[in-house]
């Protein structure tokens, strides 16, 4: 398939297309940095915090209550939050990871290798975020997607991701900050980013035991959709349908692979 410039994407129709083959029960939200303050206000019924929040929680205003949210790193809590988005720089105080010592680390050297392990957007480009449900197409086109899934419903993602194209994905897990897996990746290097939503992520940003998170560009997620569809052709489709621990195996396998 031709990848789509994210310019000519249908967002709504990606948004439809998803729900019917993965029948989520969140948001598929668009994320989108900006390099001026007035370019992020200037979209159409923008909400503006009225008290102090973590990126988490921003997010999550998207994806679980459907609003349009804008920030500018004062209406974050703290550097971590802002620095992962490249609103606030990453030096020499916020490497170290003071903070941290004797919360999620035991040593110093170990909050610091943990800083260092963060995928974050290089600070100085960027005044400001915004996050909206993608179907809204208010940030049209979005940097990135947010896919708020569980294990069953993103490996079929992925798999949709794989179907043509294949590469082998790797991904890693910092632990806490979570959030640099997932949408600090993505804007950082454009690829597909997986991540296991943290403490922080699920305390503050009310994510369910049971979801997943994946951040990736609008052209990878109409090509994931495209992927999925060819699967669901070939009876291979969400939910999966559990075939029983116990039972002769090659009824079931020779649904699928029959003919070949």
């Amino acid at each position: 398939m031709q990848q789509q410039s994210a310019e000519t994407i249908d967002l709504a129709g990606l948004v439809a297309d998803l729900n019917s083959l993965l029948r989520l029960k969140t948001n598929v939200i668009g994320m989108k940095l900006f390099a001026l303050v007035a370019d992020m206000e200037a979209i159409p019924k923008i909400r503006r915090p009225n008290a102090i929040h973590t990126t988490d929680q921003i997010v999550s205003m998207a994806a679980r209550l459907g609003w349009t949210v804008g920030i500018t790193g004062d209406d974050l809590v703290g550097a971590q939050c802002r620095a992962v988005i490249g609103l606030a720089p990453q030096d020499d105080k916020w490497l170290a990871g003071e903070n941290y010592v004797g919360v999620w680390h035991g040593t110093a050297e170990d909050a610091r290798k943990r800083q260092e392990a963060l995928d974050v957007v290089p600070f100085g480009r960027y005044q400001a975020l915004a996050v909206s449900p993608l179907a809204s197409g208010r940030l049209d086109p979005p940097d990135i997607c947010l896919v708020y899934a569980t294990p069953g419903q993103m490996i079929i993602l992925i798999n949709g991701l794989q179907y043509t194209g294949y590469k082998k994905f790797e991904w890693g897990v910092v632990g806490e900050t979570a959030c640099a897996d997932s949408w600090g990746r993505a804007l950082k290097t454009g690829e597909p980013s997986l991540s296991l939503p943290c403490y922080a992520e699920r305390r503050y940003g009310g994510v369910p035991d049971e979801e997943m998170l994946m951040a990736l560009k609008p052209q990878h997620l109409a090509k994931a959709i495209e992927g999925m569809k060819a699967l669901a052709k070939n009876g291979l489709r969400y939910p999966i349908p559990p075939y029983g621990i116990q039972s002769d195996v090659r009824a079931g396998m020779g649904v699928s692979y029959a003919k070949k």
